[in-house]
C-alpha cells in the first residue's frame, strides 16, 4: 500500500448529521486521504435544495474496476465549490448497502427502522472491508442505538457490534485527545451493574490491556496509567464504601504483570507507573495538566464527562483490541441540528485525522497528532 491512506467512513444514521459533516469535510480530508464511504445514498438525497450548504455535490456513474460487495450500489460523489460545477473538491466512492431505501423512506431530524437498518449495514460492510484489507482504516459517524434497536439489531453501539462481527476475545472503549487520554472499564450498561459486576480480575485486566495497547500506539513504554475509584474522596479508607480494596488489589496484579514481562526494566524502556484509586473528582484535572498519560475510568459517565467537558471538539473514539483501526467522533446523531448545516465538523475531521496517522505513522502530510 502507498504512504496515503485510503479510510473507509461509515456514513451513521443518514437522518442525522452524519451525511452533512462528510459532505463538508470531504474537501479537506481529499488532500491527505483517499475516502470510501459506505452508507445510503437517500442519506444525501435528503439534503438536496435545504439552505445553508457550505458545497455542491453531484452523482457521477460508478468508478470502473474493483468488486463491489453485494447488496451494495456504487456510486461516485464529487463535492463541488458552489455555483462552480467546474471545480471539484473532493471525490470518494460511494457504497450503499441498502439501495431499497430511498429518500421517501426517511425523515430528517427522525430515527426509524428504515435509518437503522441502513446505518448497522453500513458499519457492517464498512467493517468487513477494513478486515480484508480494502482500508486502512475505518472512521464510523454516529449511530442512533434505539433506531438500530428498531430495525431488529440487538446491540448496544459500535463496538460490542464491532467486537462480535470481527471475533475480537477483547476491547475497549478509549477517547484520545491532547489533555486526556481516557480508557473504559465498562460501557453501555447501568450503573447497578457496573458495581455488582466489579472485580479485581476484570479491573486487572482493563488496566494491562489498555496499557499494552497504549504502549504500542505511543511507543512510549513508561505510561504513568491512574485509575479512578469507585467511591467518593476513594471511599474514605473504607467510611464510604469498601471496593476500593478490591480495586488495589487490581492495581497489585498488573503491577505484577508488567513486572514478569519486563524482567531488568531500563532507562530506555521502563515499566510502566499505576496510581491508585484516585478520587476521580481531582484525577481528570490532574491528568489535564500533565500528572498522568492514560486514565481508566470504572464506567461511561465517569470518564466521558470530563472528556466531553474539556475536549469537546478534539476527543476521539478509538476502539482497542480490534484487528483494525477505528476511530469515531465524539458526539452523537443530534437529530435536532440535522439539515441545518449547522454541525461542527471539528471532531469528525480529528477522528479522520487520528485513524490516517495510525494507519501511516510516517511520510504523511497530515494533521499534527494530538493523541497517542
Amino acid at each position: 500500500m502507498s504512504n496515503r491512506p485510503h479510510l473507509v467512513v461509515s456514513l451513521g444514521d443518514p437522518c442525522g448529521i452524519g451525511p452533512e459533516l462528510l459532505l463538508g469535510s470531504l474537501p479537506v480530508l481529499q488532500p491527505w486521504a483517499d475516502v470510501t464511504v459506505v452508507g445510503s445514498k437517500a442519506g444525501a438525497d435528503l439534503l438536496e435544495g435545504l439552505p445553508g450548504a457550505p458545497v455542491a455535490w453531484r452523482w457521477l456513474a460508478s468508478r470502473p474496476g474493483g468488486s463491489v460487495p453485494l447488496p451494495c450500489q456504487a456510486h461516485t460523489l464529487q463535492v463541488l465549490a458552489l455555483g462552480e460545477t467546474d471545480r471539484v473538491l473532493g471525490e470518494a466512492l460511494w457504497l450503499d448497502p441498502t439501495p431499497g431505501i430511498g429518500p421517501d423512506d426517511l425523515r430528517l431530524g427522525q430515527g426509524s427502522a428504515a435509518s437503522g437498518r441502513a446505518t448497522v449495514e453500513a458499519v457492517r460492510h464498512a467493517a468487513l472491508m477494513a478486515m480484508g484489507g480494502a482500508a486502512d482504516a475505518l472512521v464510523t459517524l454516529p449511530m442512533a442505538k434505539a433506531a438500530a434497536h428498531l430495525a431488529g439489531y440487538d446491540i448496544p453501539g459500535h463496538t460490542e457490534f464491532l467486537r462480535d462481527l470481527s471475533g475480537s476475545a477483547n476491547t475497549r472503549m478509549a477517547f484520545v485527545s491532547p489533555q486526556l487520554n481516557v480508557v473504559l472499564h465498562t460501557v453501555h450498561q447501568s450503573l447497578r451493574s457496573v458495581v455488582e459486576s466489579l472485580t479485581a480480575e476484570g479491573v486487572a485486566e482493563t488496566l494491562i490491556f489498555a496499557t499494552d495497547r497504549f504502549i504500542h500506539l505511543s511507543g512510549k513504554s513508561g505510561l504513568r496509567v491512574a485509575l479512578c475509584a469507585l467511591n467518593p474522596h476513594a471511599g474514605e479508607q473504607g467510611a464510604f464504601g469498601g471496593e476500593e480494596a478490591l480495586l488495589e488489589e487490581a492495581l497489585a496484579q498488573a503491577r505484577a504483570s508488567f513486572l514478569a514481562t519486563t524482567t531488568q526494566p531500563s532507562e530506555a524502556c521502563p515499566s510502566p507507573l499505576f496510581f491508585g484509586p484516585l478520587p476521580s473528582d481531582s484525577i481528570f484535572q490532574r491528568a489535564s495538566k500533565g500528572e498522568f498519560d492514560l486514565v481508566v475510568a470504572l464506567y461511561h459517565d465517569q470518564g466521558l464527562i470530563p472528556v466531553k467537558l474539556l475536549e469537546p471538539t478534539r476527543a476521539v473514539n478509538l476502539t482497542l483490541g480490534l484487528p483494525f483501526i477505528r476511530t469515531s467522533p465524539d458526539h452523537g446523531t443530534a437529530f435536532d441540528k440535522a439539515g441545518g448545516w449547522i454541525a461542527d465538523s471539528r471532531n469528525f475531521l480529528e477522528a479522520a485525522a487520528l485513524a490516517a496517522r495510525l494507519a501511516r505513522r510516517s511520510g504523511l502530510d497530515l494533521p499534527p497528532s494530538h493523541g497517542a
